[in-house]
């Protein structure tokens, strides 16, 4: 096995003056060596500690400081190995045994194996573990499972669970399942989402509020050194601000272009638009503990009147799909094909209304400047204000920062607003309704429910469709589910994107992900 104690050192201590330099200033005239990708992010980290976190922003630079006992193939949600090199699954599915990879370390030179396996599942999962205060840990029903890990020698660990769980492979996947460093987590405790220590392929170097994340190359990264010297990540929030970044040159790779700015960039040779179709879901969370959304009928008549081809073909310009409902088509062996989205008819809304009796009825919607996979938020917001406004309804926008939006938005809407716009990209079809739709899944219960929808028959189908191991079984008992959800209503069921990004014609070997994370491992630049 082999200890580099002083490797955290060497990395610091190995950058040059002008990369330091780079790293350390934001202003558009500072020289960023040239290997180093500067990328346009939609909005700040809220932290850097993989199991704290629940947006894709986050996710994004995660994935290049951490690893996985498993990953995703390229190009594909296919899971295939990663700090763990094969694993056996027993025959009732309740037991998973981890073969990991030996001689890994984490950037702080302390050693990957087994018992940092056991530290990472039970800081997250036992409530009496010394550093469950370092959480909360708002997706680990990811592994709720889970009732136990085991170490069986230094590299080799079993996980026993309460009952078979179709989706632990790909979770282990997931930003959620990336393995922290325990001797990092012990030393910063809750502040260790500010010095973050993985096993990626780049490690932490800077953080500075609102204007850089910078990560520098792992030289000893277990599966090759990456060709870049570092990365920054910057937080540009507005995107027409973004897309003036790259055009002038001071960002290398942009997320989430704007629709109608893609255009500029395809009349150019000095750019390379690249897009990837995956599992994402823009939608509405219609509040259903009080106010007008209570009844169905509210619920159904604003999917009536909401006109979602408009929206897909004039605000996001055709980079999207009109939604039918929770599971997104890309899942296409669980995905309900007999379901139609809802057609835009603004009489039918304005009869369900009428039958509701909420004439002119006065809406609170909250909107976001940006966020990962908002699609245009604020136009969308706008545009949806107008279709509501003439069926009657008078709708008031509150427009908010991405994560002051998740902080009103995830503790629930009841006593805020009657309606939020909201967007997930997910790894499997268990994951957005699981979190999102079932009873247990209510804010109070640490779930994000925030509508607080319930119908117990979902909560059933939900339950029997990630504890069963027949494929063919899941996908009946998801497209039931799907059903359900579209004639309740509880959510207005808008858009599936296709995600996009453009590059520098000088970034080579960039490619976007269906799991829609940025994984810059064997990016390069010209």
């Amino acid at each position: 096995m082999i200890h580099r104690k002083g490797m955290a050192k060497r990395l610091a201590a190995g950058l040059t003056a002008a990369l330091v330099a780079g790293l350390s200033a934001f202003a558009a005239e500072a020289q960023i060596p040239e290997d180093v990708l500067v990328v346009g992010q939609v909005a700040e980290p809220k932290s850097l500690d993989p199991a704290t976190v629940t947006a894709v922003n986050d996710f994004r630079i995660l994935v290049n400081v951490y690893d996985g006992l498993t990953r995703y193939a390229d190009g594909t949600l296919r899971v295939v190995p990663g700090l763990a090199e094969s694993w056996e699954i027993s025959e009732d599915g309740t037991v998973y045994t981890f073969k990991l990879r030996e001689g890994v370390t984490f950037h702080d030179g302390t050693p990957f194996n087994a018992e940092a396996v056991k530290f990472n599942f039970d800081r997250m999962l036992n409530e009496d573990h010394p550093y469950h205060d370092t959480g909360p840990f708002p997706l680990a029903f990811f592994f709720s499972a889970i009732e136990r890990t085991e170490v069986i020698n230094e590299y080799e660990v079993a996980l026993h669970l309460s009952e078979p769980y179709a989706p632990l492979l790909s979770n282990l996947a997931y930003p959620t399942g990336l393995m922290v460093s325990p001797t990092a987590v012990k030393e910063h405790g809750k502040d260790f989402g500010r010095n973050p220590v993985g096993t990626g392929p780049f490690a932490f170097r800077l953080w500075e509020s609102n204007r850089q994340v910078a990560l520098v190359r792992n030289e000893d990264y277990w599966d090759g050194a990456p060709p870049l010297r570092g990365i920054v990540f910057r937080p540009i929030t507005d995107a027409n601000a973004r897309v003036s970044a790259m055009l002038s040159g001071d960002i290398d790779l942009m997320v989430e272009v704007p629709p109608d700015s893609l255009s500029v960039f395809e009349e150019s040779d000095d750019f390379v638009i690249h897009e990837q179709a995956g599992p994402h879901l823009w939608f509405l969370i219609l509040n259903m503990k009080e106010g007008p959304f209570t009844d169905k009928r509210m619920r159904q008549a604003i999917n009536h009147a909401i006109n979602k081809k408009a929206l897909v073909e004039n605000v996001l310009q055709g980079t999207a799909t009109v939604a039918t409902g929770p599971i997104p088509a890309a899942f296409g062996w669980a995905y309900n094909e007999e379901l139609e989205p809802y057609p835009y008819d603004p009489e039918k809304a304005r009869a369900l209304i009428a039958e509701a009796g909420q004439e002119g009825a006065e809406l609170t919607f909250y909107v976001t400047e940006g966020g990962s996979g908002m699609l245009a938020p604020v136009a969308m917001g706008t545009a949806i204000q107008a279709d509501l406004a003439a069926v009657g309804l008078d709708v008031s926008i509150e427009t908010y920062e991405w994560n002051t939006f998740l902080g009103k938005v995830n503790p629930g809407l009841a006593g805020k607003a009657d309606m939020a716009e909201m967007a997930w990209m997910t790894n499997d079809p268990d994951t957005l309704p699981y979190l999102a739709l079932r009873t247990e899944a209510w804010p109070e219960n640490g779930g994000f429910n925030s509508g607080y929808y319930s119908n117990p028959k979902v909560d059933e189908l939900l339950e029997k469709a990630r504890t069963s191991t027949d494929r063919a079984e899941r996908a009946a008992l998801y497209k039931e589910m799907q059903a359900i959800v579209y004639e309740d209503a509880p959510w207005v069921f808008v858009a599936n994107w296709k995600q996009n990004a453009v590059t520098t014609a000088r970034v080579k070997d960039f490619v976007l992900q269906p799991s829609f994370l940025l994984l810059l491992h064997e990016v390069g630049k010209k």
